[in-house]
């Protein structure tokens, strides 16, 4: 049989009729390529400057201002909290309120003077190694050239290398720079957002496409029942998921347990709700199940590239982290990594638990209002 040109056009026709009319995948097509071309050009940044630092300063000399102001003028320092002990600067780093905590200590300049090379300590929150790589690499130039317009005339002689003071670093919760202890805590909320999301999105539409919907609205169950039996099932796998990521986590890769276990179940809790509300919220928008897996990847996308977990967030454009700080990734990989790293108690975790509650208040609502609506 020959090829008929003219039956090919009108099978293209009818095709680009039918993905014109479902508006969902012509928005994935066109939209997927949109977001990742404005998240990777403008809001990925590997290089992150402006870190906040705290400095603890036990003199206030015209060497310690300059070597602080150099510290300010590579970029990657930018000091949001000065005049604090070295206590309240550890409790800033380990809120992670603060990327670094500079400490000057007594005599500085008087021991760099004589000659005697004191010590700068710099503790960093390494949690995140990519975050911090680039400014303590900046350390070494720092060294090696902060003061020299300070050191002039008869001073000159302190010039030279080895430089006239030691910079020594501190890896607070990470000592040896080691990837995984920041990836797999992330690993955590990233496996939960997709598969939890996803699950409860098909859940609904696919009640609605095996025509099981209809019976499930003629009995006298409320919406408020439907939603919260439809998602506490996928709360119990949740955990079960749960379970075998920590259990590899511990296992294979030696992540530390610093904190409370109680506390890291109830926050994975209220996360975990969080995303099946999203995810119900979704099955009552979507008309078949391909449309949910769409609604899906648009939400899980920015989630994964926004939250910090593979980008540093403090490198991300202001309007950037807006949007990142909406997302309840966001605040849970920074809850996660705080118990399980730095040993955060409740009290520490309460200003990221706030917004999570916030978002399942607002996903329940919408939840809810849209399946009153799809119940009309």
């Amino acid at each position: 049989m020959n090829f008929s040109f003219a039956r090919m056009l009108a099978v293209f026709i009818k095709e680009f009729q039918q993905m014109m009319r479902d508006r969902m995948t012509f928005a994935m097509a066109v939209g997927v390529p949109i977001i990742q071309l404005v998240l990777f050009g403008y809001a990925i940044n590997t290089d992150p400057k402006g870190l906040p630092t705290a400095v603890v300063s036990a003199e206030a000399t015209p060497l310690s201002r300059s070597l602080v102001a150099v510290l300010q003028n590579t970029g990657y320092f930018k000091v949001t909290h000065s005049g604090v002990s070295e206590a309240e600067g550890n409790a800033l780093i380990a809120a992670g309120t603060v990327q670094f905590l500079v400490v000057i200590p007594p005599n500085f300049s008087q021991r760099l003077l004589r000659g005697e090379r004191p010590a700068l300590l710099v503790s960093v929150d390494a949690t995140d190694p990519t975050a911090s790589g680039n400014a303590i690499a900046a350390l070494n130039m720092v060294a090696g050239q902060a003061l020299r317009w300070d050191l002039v005339g008869p001073l000159r002689s302190l010039q030279p290398t080895p430089p006239p003071f030691e910079v020594r670093v501190h890896r607070q919760y990470n000592p040896e720079g080691l990837s995984r202890y920041n990836i797999v805590p992330g690993l955590i909320g990233t496996i939960l957002t997709m598969t939890m999301v996803m699950l409860t999105a098909l859940a609904m539409t696919r009640e609605r496409e095996r025509g099981t919907m209809e019976n499930l609205l003629a009995t006298p169950v409320r919406p408020s029942e439907v939603m919260v039996g439809k998602i506490l099932p996928y709360v119990l796998i949740g955990y079960v998921q749960l379970a075998v990521i920590l259990v590899a986590a511990f296992v294979l890769f030696e992540v530390p347990m610093e904190g409370s276990f109680v506390l890291l179940m109830a926050m994975i809790g209220v996360f975990i709700v969080a995303n099946l509300g999203v995810g119900f919220t979704f099955s009552t928008i979507a008309r078949n199940q391909l449309q949910a897996m769409q609604m899906t990847i648009f939400f899980f996308l920015p989630s994964i590239l926004l939250s910090g977990f593979m980008f540093p967030f403090k490198g991300m454009p202001v309007w950037a982290q807006h949007i990142g700080e909406i997302l309840p990734l966001t605040h849970f990989v920074r809850i996660v990594r705080g118990i399980l790293l730095k040993g955060n108690t409740a009290a520490q975790v309460l200003p990221e638990l706030w917004p999570m509650v916030a978002f399942v208040l607002v996903a329940g609502f919408v939840a809810l209002k849209r399946y009153r609506q799809t119940l009309d």
